[in-house]
């Protein structure tokens, strides 16, 4: 699909959108380790690949720079952002506190019809599983994290998490990259499931922090 094409059928593609793609494209391209931490991002290479004009590709690494996930450095040009050992660290360990923290009021404060929405996005994540499609798996994986934590209805919460989730969400992809590690992830999101089913926030907590400080068991070897 040319992005810079501004229509899609009949139906026009406004600015948004447009910058929503461009900058979904490259984050994948980032996540999936196609752009490689601490790589010069080629932009005259990937304007050529997406079919965007300099404009919109720019103001997507300024998005991504926002997440975390890339360094523009003027007058030499933007990078992925290489985390340290100690940084995916630090950031997994407060990740882990502020999910036990929203699943906990997450439990108190959702409604039935809410719980059943993220059950339902974890059975996807099963199916996904099941046919072994990382992909599509991790960003429904992505999308319950950030649904827990949008349960707890607490803004503060909800803003700060969002910050270190998207700097994170390589390091969390590469935690899948062997049967044995994504086997034991989905072990320990079914038990989420389980606890959110029956509103059990402690145990809820305890299963969402294990999850995350587990994640580094997953991934310290891929960012030393």
């Amino acid at each position: 699909m040319d992005l810079q094409n501004d229509t899609v059928g009949t139906l026009r593609v406004d600015k948004a959108t447009l910058h929503d793609q461009v900058v979904a494209r490259i984050r994948d391209l980032i996540v999936e380790g196609a752009l490689l931490p601490g790589s010069r991002i080629d932009e005259s290479a990937l304007i050529e690949q997406l079919g965007v004009s300099r404009t919109p590709f720019r103001e997507a690494l300024r998005t991504l720079a926002a997440e975390g996930l890339v360094e523009i450095r003027p007058t030499r040009g933007s990078i992925v952002r290489k985390l340290t050992p100690d940084e995916v660290f630090s950031m997994l360990e407060v990740l882990a506190q502020l999910e036990q923290l929203a699943a906990e009021l997450a439990c108190k404060r959702a409604s039935d019809a809410q719980i059943a929405q993220m059950v339902a996005i974890h059975e996807q994540m099963l199916e996904f599983y099941a046919k072994r499609e990382r992909m599509p798996y991790f960003k429904l994986n992505q999308e319950f994290h950030r649904g827990i934590v949008s349960l707890s209805a607490n803004p503060v919460l909800i803003e700060i998490h969002g910050n270190l989730h998207a700097r994170l969400k390589r390091i969390r992809f590469v935690g899948n990259r062997g049967p044995d590690f994504w086997a034991d992830a989905v072990s320990e999101h079914e038990e989420m499931a389980r606890a959110l089913q029956t509103r059990d926030g402690t145990l809820l907590g305890e299963i969402a922090a294990r999850h995350l400080l587990n994640t580094w068991t997953r991934v310290r070897d891929a960012v030393t």
